[in-house]
Protein backbone atom coordinates (compact mmCIF):
# COMPACT_ATOMS: atom_id res chain seq x y z
CA UNK A 1 0.00 0.00 0.00
CA UNK A 2 1.19 3.24 -1.13
CA UNK A 3 1.65 6.30 1.18
CA UNK A 4 0.00 9.94 0.87
CA UNK A 5 2.10 13.10 1.81
CA UNK A 6 1.35 16.56 0.70
CA UNK A 7 3.59 19.06 -0.21
CA UNK A 8 2.08 22.85 0.91
CA UNK A 9 3.09 26.39 1.25
CA UNK A 10 1.24 28.12 4.29
CA UNK A 11 1.17 31.21 5.87
CA UNK A 12 1.29 31.83 9.65
CA UNK A 13 -2.54 31.96 9.30
CA UNK A 14 -2.50 29.36 7.11
CA UNK A 15 -3.62 30.38 4.21
CA UNK A 16 -2.38 28.28 1.16
CA UNK A 17 -4.40 30.23 -1.63
CA UNK A 18 -2.14 31.64 -4.90
CA UNK A 19 1.33 30.74 -3.70
CA UNK A 20 3.08 31.04 -7.24
CA UNK A 21 1.77 33.89 -8.96
CA UNK A 22 -0.66 36.98 -8.68
CA UNK A 23 -3.15 35.61 -10.97
CA UNK A 24 -2.78 31.59 -10.27
CA UNK A 25 -6.12 31.69 -8.37
CA UNK A 26 -8.18 35.01 -7.07
CA UNK A 27 -11.25 33.25 -6.39
CA UNK A 28 -13.03 35.60 -3.33
CA UNK A 29 -11.25 38.47 -4.77
CA UNK A 30 -7.92 37.30 -3.47
CA UNK A 31 -5.55 39.60 -4.27
CA UNK A 32 -1.84 38.57 -2.55
CA UNK A 33 -1.68 35.80 -5.56
CA UNK A 34 2.30 35.29 -5.41
CA UNK A 35 2.91 35.78 -1.96
CA UNK A 36 5.69 32.90 -1.60
CA UNK A 37 7.84 33.92 -4.12
CA UNK A 38 10.18 36.12 -2.52
CA UNK A 39 10.94 33.37 0.29
CA UNK A 40 12.33 31.36 -2.46
CA UNK A 41 16.01 29.88 -1.25
CA UNK A 42 18.39 26.87 -2.06
CA UNK A 43 17.31 25.47 1.15
CA UNK A 44 13.58 25.14 -0.12
CA UNK A 45 14.70 24.30 -3.71
CA UNK A 46 16.59 21.07 -2.42
CA UNK A 47 13.77 19.74 -0.21
CA UNK A 48 11.33 20.23 -3.29
CA UNK A 49 13.79 18.33 -5.75
CA UNK A 50 14.54 16.00 -2.96
CA UNK A 51 11.06 15.14 -2.43
CA UNK A 52 10.63 15.10 -6.89
CA UNK A 53 13.53 12.51 -6.94
CA UNK A 54 11.76 9.92 -5.02
CA UNK A 55 10.12 6.75 -6.55
CA UNK A 56 6.69 7.64 -6.81
CA UNK A 57 3.65 9.73 -8.66
CA UNK A 58 1.84 12.61 -7.87
CA UNK A 59 -1.36 13.36 -7.21
CA UNK A 60 -4.17 16.42 -7.75
CA UNK A 61 -6.66 17.98 -7.87
CA UNK A 62 -8.47 19.51 -11.09
CA UNK A 63 -7.53 23.22 -10.90
CA UNK A 64 -3.94 22.73 -9.65
CA UNK A 65 -3.39 19.94 -12.52
CA UNK A 66 -4.54 23.02 -15.29
CA UNK A 67 -2.48 25.37 -13.40
CA UNK A 68 0.90 23.47 -13.80
CA UNK A 69 0.16 21.65 -17.03
CA UNK A 70 -0.06 25.35 -18.26
CA UNK A 71 3.39 26.45 -17.08
CA UNK A 72 5.26 23.37 -16.69
CA UNK A 73 5.70 21.65 -19.85
CA UNK A 74 7.04 24.41 -21.50
CA UNK A 75 8.58 26.41 -18.40
CA UNK A 76 12.18 28.17 -19.60
CA UNK A 77 15.07 25.57 -19.05
CA UNK A 78 17.17 24.98 -17.92
CA UNK A 79 15.22 24.10 -14.68
CA UNK A 80 15.31 20.86 -12.26
CA UNK A 81 11.15 20.16 -12.50
CA UNK A 82 10.07 19.89 -16.50
CA UNK A 83 11.54 16.98 -17.17
CA UNK A 84 10.35 15.28 -13.46
CA UNK A 85 7.12 16.33 -13.99
CA UNK A 86 6.91 15.22 -17.50
CA UNK A 87 7.65 11.65 -16.76
CA UNK A 88 6.41 11.23 -13.27
CA UNK A 89 2.88 9.64 -13.26
CA UNK A 90 0.11 11.86 -12.47
CA UNK A 91 -3.09 11.43 -11.10
CA UNK A 92 -6.24 13.74 -10.89
CA UNK A 93 -9.17 13.67 -9.14
CA UNK A 94 -11.95 15.57 -10.93
CA UNK A 95 -15.32 15.07 -11.43
CA UNK A 96 -15.46 18.08 -14.53
CA UNK A 97 -12.57 16.35 -16.59
CA UNK A 98 -12.76 13.57 -19.36
CA UNK A 99 -10.41 11.34 -20.92
CA UNK A 100 -7.32 11.85 -22.12
CA UNK A 101 -5.92 13.78 -20.77
CA UNK A 102 -3.31 16.17 -21.95
CA UNK A 103 -0.39 16.06 -19.75
CA UNK A 104 1.60 12.96 -20.62
CA UNK A 105 1.76 9.78 -18.20
CA UNK A 106 -1.47 11.24 -16.57
CA UNK A 107 -4.81 8.65 -15.40
CA UNK A 108 -8.05 10.52 -14.16
CA UNK A 109 -9.82 9.63 -11.30
CA UNK A 110 -13.25 9.70 -11.76
CA UNK A 111 -16.30 10.17 -9.48
CA UNK A 112 -15.55 10.52 -5.64
CA UNK A 113 -11.91 11.88 -4.39
CA UNK A 114 -12.25 9.87 -1.22
CA UNK A 115 -12.93 6.68 -2.75
CA UNK A 116 -11.14 6.71 -5.63
CA UNK A 117 -8.26 8.24 -3.81
CA UNK A 118 -8.44 5.36 -1.39
CA UNK A 119 -8.53 2.50 -4.08
CA UNK A 120 -5.24 4.08 -5.79
CA UNK A 121 -3.96 3.70 -2.33
CA UNK A 122 -5.03 0.34 -1.77
CA UNK A 123 -3.98 -1.08 -4.65
CA UNK A 124 -0.66 0.63 -5.60
CA UNK A 125 2.68 0.59 -3.99
CA UNK A 126 3.62 4.06 -5.38
CA UNK A 127 3.84 6.74 -2.33
CA UNK A 128 2.19 10.00 -3.80
CA UNK A 129 2.48 13.48 -2.97
CA UNK A 130 -0.08 16.29 -3.38
CA UNK A 131 1.07 19.16 -4.59
CA UNK A 132 -1.01 22.56 -3.82
CA UNK A 133 -4.95 21.31 -4.58
CA UNK A 134 -6.17 22.78 -1.23
CA UNK A 135 -9.94 21.07 -2.25
CA UNK A 136 -8.47 17.93 -2.99
CA UNK A 137 -6.76 17.75 0.50
CA UNK A 138 -9.23 19.26 2.79
CA UNK A 139 -11.45 16.05 1.07
CA UNK A 140 -8.86 13.61 2.09
CA UNK A 141 -8.90 14.46 5.30
CA UNK A 142 -12.06 13.56 7.07
CA UNK A 143 -11.11 9.37 6.11
CA UNK A 144 -7.09 9.94 7.19
CA UNK A 145 -6.29 9.31 3.84
CA UNK A 146 -3.06 11.60 3.85
CA UNK A 147 -0.20 9.77 6.25
CA UNK A 148 1.83 13.10 6.35
CA UNK A 149 1.65 16.78 5.82
CA UNK A 150 5.14 18.79 4.42
CA UNK A 151 4.09 21.74 5.43
CA UNK A 152 6.14 25.63 4.33
CA UNK A 153 5.52 27.70 6.78
CA UNK A 154 6.40 31.35 5.93
CA UNK A 155 6.68 34.23 8.12
CA UNK A 156 3.55 36.77 6.65
CA UNK A 157 0.17 36.65 7.65
CA UNK A 158 -2.74 37.57 4.91
CA UNK A 159 -5.62 37.87 6.81
CA UNK A 160 -7.59 36.15 3.92
CA UNK A 161 -7.44 33.46 1.28
CA UNK A 162 -8.13 29.73 1.20
CA UNK A 163 -6.99 28.26 4.33
CA UNK A 164 -5.26 24.48 4.70
CA UNK A 165 -7.77 23.49 7.37
CA UNK A 166 -10.90 24.82 6.99
CA UNK A 167 -13.38 26.02 9.92
CA UNK A 168 -15.37 23.54 10.61
CA UNK A 169 -13.37 20.50 10.19
CA UNK A 170 -12.48 17.57 12.04
CA UNK A 171 -9.86 17.75 14.94
CA UNK A 172 -6.81 16.03 14.82
CA UNK A 173 -3.60 16.12 16.02
CA UNK A 174 -0.21 15.61 14.75
CA UNK A 175 3.50 14.75 15.40
CA UNK A 176 6.23 16.76 14.40
CA UNK A 177 9.02 14.34 12.76
CA UNK A 178 11.17 16.74 10.91
CA UNK A 179 11.86 20.18 10.67
CA UNK A 180 14.33 22.73 8.89
CA UNK A 181 14.62 26.73 8.52
CA UNK A 182 15.16 27.97 5.16
CA UNK A 183 17.73 31.45 5.06
CA UNK A 184 14.42 33.29 4.62
CA UNK A 185 12.81 32.40 7.96
CA UNK A 186 10.33 29.54 5.97
CA UNK A 187 10.23 26.65 8.37
CA UNK A 188 9.93 23.30 6.52
CA UNK A 189 7.51 21.25 9.14
CA UNK A 190 7.03 17.42 8.60
CA UNK A 191 4.11 16.16 10.63
CA UNK A 192 1.83 12.73 10.36
CA UNK A 193 -1.08 12.11 12.25
CA UNK A 194 -0.36 11.13 15.65
CA UNK A 195 -0.19 7.45 16.25
CA UNK A 196 0.66 6.75 12.74
CA UNK A 197 3.77 4.71 12.21
CA UNK A 198 6.84 5.61 9.55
Amino acid sequence: MGRISTFTHVTLDGVMQAPGRPDEDTRGGFGYGGWEVRYADEVMAGVAAEGMAREGAMLFGRRTYEDFFGFWPNAPQPNPFTEVLNRTHKYVASRTLTEPLPWENSTLLKGDAGESVAEVKRTSDLDLVILGSGDLIRSLIPDGLIDEFVVLIHPLVLGTGTRLFEDGGPPATFELVDSKPTTTGVIIATYRPAGASA
